[in-house]
């Protein structure tokens, strides 16, 4: 029996891994929401120099990699392995963005919970004893996701109210086995949930059912409640999504409207910047944990902190055939 393994889903590392340093770079419309003050950089030119949104997406998250590398004193020769995730289809946004760092490479999706599903597998490599500092980085850019999920810009389509805002955004850690807090304690990894929602505007309703699965086996396994922790956080539930995880959440038994926030949520005004139910995409989570939440916890304003990512796993040829939209969701537990 694995010695690490809580309950039937979760893990406990015996030498908790350091968040080593953290860097987070966005786009112009992130920049003008209520996090402005928290980004290390805000990029005015959506094409980050390039000539295609791809390419954009590429460069951002090479460029955020740097920083945080830059902002932790190391170069990339001192990474063990890096763990890096997007929304285009092949994860191109990773592999061409990364191919030229001579970094030992895994490539991760996970849709939109994929910034936890690459510091959960980190953790792990560290904790392991299989490598002493790994990079988990993910992005997503407005542009190229509408390009391939929606509709192009040009055709300037309604959005419902359910609809989210695929966020230009691109966050970056650099685990250590050695370092200061915060550590990651605990990971509970998720499990593949699809309640039959086939609407692509409201992947709020989608994911929720995910989130509410993992939260509560992450309290069964852990012998913990939501009061252990100064914050929960998920990403990128959204308003809608958000509404309806409390929801279900206290049918469960479990009150986390207290402490329970999203990111979808914090980085948009929705008054001022209309971006219906919030943020969405894999910089988003991403963005908003390197900008606010690990610096936060460095200065002792938080000192709990349980980061459930949440991902829609579908694609644009499963929406084509007429497919439902699976989701997941997985939880890091970060503590000083």
């Amino acid at each position: 029996m694995a010695l690490k393994r809580l309950g039937t889903q979760s893990v406990k590392f015996d030498i908790p891994p350091s968040v080593y340093a953290e860097a987070s770079i966005v786009g112009k419309k992130e920049g003008e929401g209520p996090l402005r003050g928290y980004f290390d950089k805000i990029e005015s030119d959506p094409y980050l120099g390039q000539s295609t949104w791809e390419k954009a997406e590429s460069e951002l998250m090479l460029r955020t990699v740097n920083e945080a590398l830059k902002k932790g004193s190391l170069s990339p020769h001192q990474i063990d392995f890096i763990f890096a995730g997007d929304l285009l289809n092949q994860s191109i946004g990773s592999n061409y963005g990364l191919r030229d760092m001579e970094i030992p490479f895994f490539g991760v999706f996970g849709a939109c919970s994929t910034m936890a599903e690459t510091l959960s597998l980190g953790a792990m490599l560290i904790d392991g004893g299989f490598a002493e500092k790994v990079i988990c980085t993910t992005s997503s850019h407005f542009c190229s996701a509408e390009k391939q999920f929606r509709y192009p810009l040009e055709y300037s389509g309604q959005r419902p109210p359910t609809a989210q805002w695929t966020v230009t955004g691109c966050g970056a850690v650099i685990l250590s086995k050695e370092g200061i807090a915060p550590y990651i304690t605990h990971v509970t990894v998720g499990k593949i949930k699809d309640l039959g929602i086939k609407d692509a505007t409201n992947m709020g309703a989608a994911m929720a059912p995910a989130f509410v699965e993992t939260i509560t086996s992450h309290f069964k396994d852990t012998n913990r409640d939501p009061s252990y922790y100064d914050l929960i956080l998920s990403g990128d539930l959204g308003s809608v999504g958000k509404s309806i995880a409390i929801d279900l959440l206290k049918q469960e038994g479990y009150d986390i409207s207290s402490n329970y926030d999203d990111c979808g949520c914090m980085i948009f005004d929705n008054k001022t910047q209309d971006t219906h139910a919030g943020g969405s995409g894999c910089g988003c989570s991403a963005s908003v944990l390197c900008a606010y939440v690990i610096p936060k916890m460095r200065l002792g304003e938080l000192k709990r902190v349980l980061f459930i990512a949440t991902g829609a796993l579908m694609s644009p040829t499963s929406t084509q055939q007429g497919e439902s939209i699976p989701s997941i969701a997985h939880a890091v537990a970060l503590e000083t």
